[in-house]
């Protein structure tokens, strides 16, 4: 029986990001996909203007019902978290699922290229260090990993012992295994990682696509997740996610508006 897995993830009504980027994918790699939506947005961010509802009141009443059916799933991925309150709810639910043998994907979404996001405090910061330890694997990207380790931010990047020095920082928080994204490792774009199971720890470069889609992290996160739902090895799933960004984001460069992500319907067979 493929394993169910629970999307703890915003859901944008127009454009392919969070949810509605993860949900098509995950289906289309046979696994049964459930969803929590830690808040609605208008549109991508991309476009300057949006309207949000957090919908942390939503998911106060959800935990209690679900438990009362005796709701389970075998993997539990979160992304976009709204509000400090909402990170406390979404990590003791996340927790109490681990115990019962749930594993549990935490995507720190905070900032790219040495930036927070728009409406990104403080307070973020400290609810996704929460989140990333009950993390069985986590996966920042290189600006994310140095906010949530309170480490500077390097543009040229940085060498393999800084690297392995961000990932183990990770580790301190409580994260079981550990991906870097987007990290220039000597002059190399890269994804590092640490993998508990096998206590090793791996650098994956990459061709970089100078493309921008939002939207692309959720895509990676997705084949991520369903090859490893589908007993891959940690450094398998990672490049095989790799890959398959490359080619979403290579068929789709010439897309006029890129602001509202990869049309993924049109691409599945790219996944």
């Amino acid at each position: 029986m493929s394993k169910q897995i629970l999307l703890i993830n915003d859901m944008a009504g127009y454009g392919k990001v969070a949810t509605a980027a993860m949900l098509p994918i995950l289906s289309y790699m046979g696994l049964p996909v459930y969803n929590l939506p830690t808040a609605l947005v208008s549109n991508t961010l991309d476009y300057g203007k949006f309207n949000i509802l957090d919908t942390t009141d939503y998911i106060r009443g959800v935990f209690p019902v679900w438990k009362e059916l005796g709701f389970t799933f075998d993997a539990i991925a979160t992304g976009f978290i709204a509000s400090e309150r909402q990170a406390r709810l979404i990590a003791d639910y996340c927790l109490e699922q681990a115990l019962t043998g749930t594993t549990v994907f935490v995507d720190p979404i905070m900032g790219d290229e040495g930036h927070l996001y728009n409406g990104v405090t403080p307070a973020t910061i400290l609810s996704m260090r929460e989140m990333v330890a009950v993390a069985h694997l986590t996966y920042p990207n290189y600006t994310e990993a140095c906010y949530l380790t309170d480490t500077p931010y390097r543009e040229e990047g940085v060498d393999a012992v800084e690297a392995k020095r961000l990932i183990d920082g990770l580790r301190q928080i409580g994260a079981r295994s550990v991906l870097i994204t987007s990290i220039r490792v000597e002059g190399q774009t890269s994804v590092v990682g640490y993998h508990a199971d096998s206590d090793t720890y791996f650098s994956l470069p990459y061709e970089e696509i100078p493309v921008h889609f939002p939207g692309t992290g959720d895509i990676f996160s997705a084949v991520l997740i369903g090859n490893l739902l589908c007993d891959k090895s940690l450094q398998v799933s990672t490049r095989l996610a790799m890959d398959a960004v490359f080619r979403l984001i290579d068929a789709n460069k010439d897309n006029v508006d890129k602001n509202r992500g990869i049309p993924l319907e049109n691409f599945l067979h790219l996944v």
